[in-house]
């Protein structure tokens, strides 16, 4: 537990109160349904790995995969990912502890700011909880609240959410199922297979938290004006200008920061790319109807449910990670005609082999890097 003055930083506890109060409720179904629908992604979760293996010749370390696949709901989502928050965020908060403790107003930014912090995370939570098909949590500590939660990895399937879409895009809800299970378990097979990536990642993350201001009162000032920058008396096209197209959370990032950030988007558009490549290599031979679904979810992520949400969407960065899906998936489809998916997978040797937020978008760039040839 991370606190200034016997308070913590960031009120875990309220933050899930938050959420869970907030969050919307999930679609009607059954007590009989949510368990067929549970036991259905549980299958799925479980054949989707076979597939995905033989597509992507992928094998996790010692030929297994021991992360656990959780089904869960809207609030075991929450719980989830703000265990992550907390195991995430350890090493930033302990500095901030550090820096703060002796000061004099650090028992009531302890004490004010962390309920203000727990309060904010919730509200966010609460909006991302209706809207998340499934994850892997790659830095997932051991929890109580969510079996299975060994540490290392593990991968969340949201059952509430696959139902409410594959119910709004009138799609097969069988084929829908599978379609999101194998998307999720290409994520779980490229932390398993490649045992570097999450080491890769978290020293990433840390060294961007290092980065951080550490006073909270610094902090919270920054984020007052990156705020004011977004919601302020002027037009929306004058503030566009002004913030030069970013998000709310790059706005109160540092030079070093932005870099550091090059490097994760670069990561990221890489291996979401890569899931929804995989997604649509293999769809076809197990999803019958893969290309409807497809086409109607492929309109869905790039229309948004509706002002609010694209508010809350670009503000937030989320319209980047929408970036992400397609720049990656161009990169892959583009390297493996180039060099095949022997010649691909020569991407997970090292970080070095990492592509480049540059070579995302010019993937003869890696190939000539790595391969030392444009390809055949």
């Amino acid at each position: 537990m991370t606190s200034i003055g016997g308070a913590e930083m960031v009120d875990w506890n309220l933050a899930v109160a938050t959420a869970t109060r907030l969050v919307r409720p999930g679609p009607e179904v059954s007590r009989e349904e949510a368990r067929a629908v549970v036991a259905e992604l549980r299958r799925h979760a479980v054949s989707s790995e076979e597939h995905v293996r033989a597509f992507t010749r992928m094998v996790p370390a010692g030929g297994a995969a021991d992360t656990p696949v959780l089904v869960v709901d809207r609030t075991g989502w929450v719980k989830a990912n703000v265990a992550g928050f907390r195991e995430i965020l350890r090493p930033l908060l302990d500095k901030m502890e550090e820096r703060r403790g002796g000061a004099p107003r650090g028992a009531v930014l302890g004490a004010v700011g962390g309920k203000v912090t727990g309060v904010e995370l919730g509200v966010l939570l609460s909006f991302l909880a209706s809207r998340v098909l499934g994850q892997y949590e790659t830095f997932a500590p051991p929890t109580r609240e969510l079996p299975g939660g060994t540490g290392g990895g593990r991968l969340l399937l949201v059952a509430p959410n696959i139902v409410h879409v594959e119910r709004e895009l009138d799609v097969d809800p069988h084929d829908f199922r599978l379609w999101v299970c194998l998307h999720e378990e290409t994520h779980r097979t490229q932390f398993t297979a490649v045992p570097w990536l999450r080491d890769h990642l978290e020293s990433e993350i840390q060294a961007f938290l290092g980065e951080t201001e550490v006073d909270p009162a610094t902090l919270l000032e920054r984020l007052r004006e990156a705020v004011q920058s977004v919601a302020g008396g002027r037009g929306e096209e004058e503030r566009e200008r002004e913030r030069g197209g970013r998000s709310l959370v790059e706005l109160v990032q540092t030079p070093a920061q932005r870099e550091i950030l090059a490097r994760l988007t670069a990561v990221m558009s890489l291996l979401e790319g890569h899931a929804d490549f995989v997604m649509d290599g293999v769809g076809p031979e197990v999803v019958p109807s893969v290309a409807e679904i497809r086409e109607k979810f492929q309109k869905r992520r790039a229309s948004g449910a509706g002002r609010l949400d694209q508010v809350l969407r670009k503000l937030l960065g989320l319209d980047a990670k929408l970036r992400q899906y397609r720049d990656g998936e161009r990169f892959v489809r583009a390297v493996v005609n180039q060099v095949g998916m022997d010649g691909f997978n020569r991407v997970w040797t090292s970080p070095n082999t990492l592509p480049t937020k540059a070579e995302i978008g010019k993937p003869g760039d890696w190939v000539a890097r790595v391969h030392g040839t444009a390809g055949a």
